[in-house]
């Protein structure tokens, strides 16, 4: 891609880096702004602090079980510390793979929630960084808040236990 082609993503690091943290550490308490969440919420990691390996691994929809989409975060987390780096791990990247781990022992679950924040904190690190990008590159940093947007709303799906706080509004 020709030079002015390229994207510095100096103006939206700083926007992108909070929407991505107000996922994983929560929003500020309900007289705050948040942008994603309701205020007071949690936020992905803290809610899955409240979950057992046991809630972890059902599946009562028959669907995945949020220790495999924990696991498909932290995969694809993974890919984009990854790129961060340096390195194209994407035309290698087995995304089936994330999700063969539907269930997990109480240290399995401990772990795979350490890997999570290890990752989404190197992640959350790297949307600081301003740098150089392509129109792909761009589309795969802004997609890959909406996809923890998404798995985080799946999870809070299959188990209430880790839903956030209601709109006080409501």
């Amino acid at each position: 891609m020709p030079k002015s082609e390229r994207i510095d993503t100096a103006s939206v690091a700083i926007p992108l880096a909070g929407l991505f943290s107000e996922l994983i550490n929560g929003a500020p308490g309900p007289d705050g702004f948040s942008y994603m969440l309701n205020g007071g919420d949690a936020g992905l990691l803290r809610s899955l602090d409240r979950l057992s390996a046991e809630a972890a691994s059902a599946r009562p929809t028959g669907g995945a079980s949020i220790a495999a989409h924990v696991e498909h975060l932290r995969y694809g987390l993974s890919l984009m510390n990854r790129w961060a780096g340096g390195d194209n791990p994407f035309g290698s990247a087995d995304w089936s793979t994330s999700w063969r781990k539907t269930s997990v022992t109480d240290t399995e679950w401990q772990q795979l929630r350490t890997d999570l924040s290890v990752e989404a904190r190197r992640w959350l690190e790297a949307l600081r960084a301003p740098r150089d990008v392509g129109r792909m590159e761009l589309n795969g940093v802004v997609g890959s808040i909406a996809h923890l947007a998404y798995h985080l709303g799946a999870i809070r799906q299959i188990d209430r236990a880790a839903r956030g706080p209601a709109d006080p509004k409501l």
